[in-house]
């Protein structure tokens, strides 16, 4: 489920008539409908126009919208406002300004600056929500609610300060399991009382390192810092959540995410949204398979069903280094991206450009010429003609992967924490080198978190899977020994949960499923490499090189140079009915597209479609049937081969096995099977 009642693919974005004479919202409401745009996310940023002072909300104008959208045929995803406060309460209450982690006070300005633990924030921000749902559950074209906006950021105030000491004893009861924890004998940090606790920051545990890294010397606090901040931020979302929903209990809530971002530990908080949603704003350095793999990750949040893309821009960004425009068809190219991977609607930020402040040259539907005969205008509303003739053929449909990625925010915020080995392991590096193999290879890929089952796969890598929690590895040789093949590597078994290394060597729990133990780790510095063979090619072995025995697994490849000459690198183990692989070491993209093609093979797993270079094949299948999605993404017209009868969506024609088609440069092609 995604937005209420809705049968089809929604299509809009951020709609801020507040910063727009009221005349220009009859104009809006026309071009809109000539944009073939359906739905508008509303009142995004309105607190303070809401709410003048403390006991006053003024909602004339907001009625008055809402009736004009209503009366012209708009649905709307009403969001609270919340995510940014008025100034007026930053100067009557500065307990809700934020405090950074050198302990300076924020004033008031910009937004992400509420203090997520204020009470000040949480009374009014619960306040304006439920009078919000109150005054407007018999708007029926309202068919979700989007809390706040992209949460985020961290804060060190007092009132946090507090709050963590409160978290901590509901989380380990006794100052003696804090203390085990987070190993407090080492360097005399014992407490002996809660208040003895203060956050970790630049004025406690952290400290900037050579290349300006934060690092932190009590790496089980940090962590749970991190765990602490992103819950305090998931609180005052559900205190929204149910202040809207004792007004409006059958109406989706959701709140926009924002990909894989750190801060944030999405699949906790997609338990408590009715949907996902989030916003994608690739750089233009980004390749296809990265961004592919944020709408993955998104679609994996709660259990491979589809999700919102709340924002994206039709043209350009106003916030990066270089805001490069999309190219012509670009913008078509990546909307129909997000479908194919599990977008159930596409959304702009924003419908019309703003005159002034940082976002005044953030693109939008409209820009500021006012004109519908604009390149970017054209381009959407050919988008929006597209959409409507598609009809929701595809909606709710979901991804048929094979193969599943573990992905899990407590390893990645443990591994950047770890003071060692080496500061060139970064988490998402080396997610992005396994899943971009496949992807080139169009093996469709699924990612799941360590509370998920395994066993709907054939293969399942869980890269970097440093921190091993209570029960993953019973899950994992389980899946190896029914068959499974289960896929890691280097910085692997190291620590549990609490970051306490696993006794009796790496890699601690699933040294037995591996069938080996690693005896030593060399970080290599930036430029030096040792090399390995694999299926007689060679290959580089860089950042880390795991000194691996054997114990039951066999050796696949050695390391060719150093002391550690002939010391395995890549073995093998049998595990019941399954096979259980190590990598012991970071390696090139050619070798992980080769030996991920190697292992598919062996799981049975195919390629959802076999294309040329540059172009992207995916699927989705519901209960309208199968759905193959073409993406061309290069500047060249691209030829494919049909494997069977298709039907194509956008035009009509079916098209026979056997046939070759061309693809134009930057195309998409939808193509229903024909059974």
């Amino acid at each position: 489920m995604t937005y209420k009642g809705v049968n089809q693919i929604l299509y809009g974005g951020d709609y801020n008539p507040e910063q727009w004479a009221e005349e220009v919202w009859l104009e809006d409401m026309q071009i809109m409908k000539q944009a073939h745009i359906k739905i508008v996310t509303l009142n995004v940023f309105s607190w303070a126009a809401l709410q003048p002072d403390e006991d006053t909300y003024c909602f004339e104008r907001l009625d008055r919208i809402m009736n004009l959208l209503r009366e012209n045929g708009f649905l709307v995803c009403m969001a609270t406002s919340t995510g940014a406060h008025p100034a007026w309460m930053a100067k009557r209450h500065p307990d809700i300004l934020r405090t950074d982690g050198n302990g300076r006070k924020r004033k008031f300005g910009g937004r992400h600056n509420s203090c997520p633990n204020s009470p000040t924030y949480r009374l009014y921000a619960s306040r304006l929500a439920k009078r919000l749902a109150k005054r407007y559950k018999g708007y029926s074209n309202i068919v979700a609610w989007h809390v706040s906006n992209e949460y985020g950021g961290t804060c060190y105030c007092e009132n946090c300060e507090k709050a963590f000491r409160e978290w901590l004893k509901r989380k380990y009861k006794t100052l003696e399991e804090m203390n085990r924890c987070f190993f407090t004998d080492f360097w005399g940090h014992t407490f002996y009382d809660w208040d003895e606790v203060v956050l970790p920051n630049l004025l406690s545990e952290h400290f900037i390192g050579e290349n300006g890294e934060e690092r932190t010397m009590f790496q089980g606090i940090s962590l749970d810092y991190m765990r602490f901040i992103s819950d305090s931020m998931l609180e005052c979302f559900q205190i929204e959540y149910r202040a809207i929903r004792e007004e409006m209990p059958d109406i989706p809530i959701t709140t926009n995410l924002t990909g894989a971002d750190k801060n944030l530990d999405s699949q906790k908080w997609a338990k408590q949204m009715d949907f996902v949603s989030w916003d994608s704003y690739p750089r233009p350095s980004d390749s296809a398979a990265e961004t592919a793999m944020s709408h993955d990750i998104m679609r994996g949040l709660k259990g491979q069903m589809p999700f919102v893309l709340m924002e994206q821009t039709p043209s350009v960004t106003n916030w990066q280094p270089y805001n490069k425009l999309k190219r012509p068809k670009e913008m078509r190219l990546l909307s129909y991206q997000a479908a194919a991977h599990g977008a159930d609607a596409i959304q702009f930020f924003q419908i019309r450009r703003g005159k002034g402040a940082c976002e005044k040259f953030h693109g939008a539907v409209i820009d500021h010429a006012g004109r519908t005969d604009t390149r970017v205008f054209q381009e959407v509303t050919q988008l929006g003609q597209e959409l409507e003739l598609l009809n929701g053929a595809f909606l709710e449909s979901k991804t048929p992967s094979q193969a599943a990625i573990l992905f899990d925010w407590d390893n990645w915020w443990a591994v950047e924490y770890s003071a060692g080995p080496s500061i060139l392991i970064r988490y998402l590096d080396v997610v992005k080198a396994y899943y971009t193999a496949l992807f080139e290879d169009n093996i469709l890929v699924d990612f799941i978190g360590a509370e998920d089952e395994l066993e709907n796969y054939k293969i399942v890598i869980a890269p970097l899977l440093y921190m091993v929690k209570t029960g993953l590895e019973e899950k994992i040789e389980h899946f190896t020994e029914n068959g499974g093949c289960f896929i890691t590597g280097y910085f692997s078994g190291i620590v549990d949960e609490h970051d306490l290394v696993l006794e009796g060597g790496y890699p601690g729990t699933l040294k037995e499923v591996l069938g080996i133990w690693v005896q030593e780790q060399d970080a290599l510095p930036k430029g030096e490499k040792n090399a390995f063979y694999y299926k007689e090619e060679k290959y580089p072995a860089e950042i880390l090189c795991d000194l691996i025995l054997l114990g039951g697994a066999d050796s696949v490849s050695t390391y060719t140079e150093d002391f550690y000459q002939g010391i395995s690198v890549i073995t093998r183990n049998f595990y019941g009915n399954g096979t259980a692989w190590y990598v012991g070491t970071s390696s090139s993209k050619e070798f992980y597209r080769e030996f991920l093609s190697d292992r598919c093979r062996e799981a049975g797993i195919s390629p959802c479609f076999v294309t040329p270079s540059g172009v992207e094949a995916a699927i989705r299948k519901g209960k309208n049937g199968s759905f193959l999605f073409l993406l061309n993404h290069t500047e060249q017209e691209q030829e494919v081969v049909l494997d069977r009868t298709y039907r194509d969506l956008l035009f009509g024609e079916v098209y026979k096995g056997g046939e070759r088609v061309l693809i134009e440069k930057k195309d998409v092609w939808i193509l229903m099977e024909v059974r």
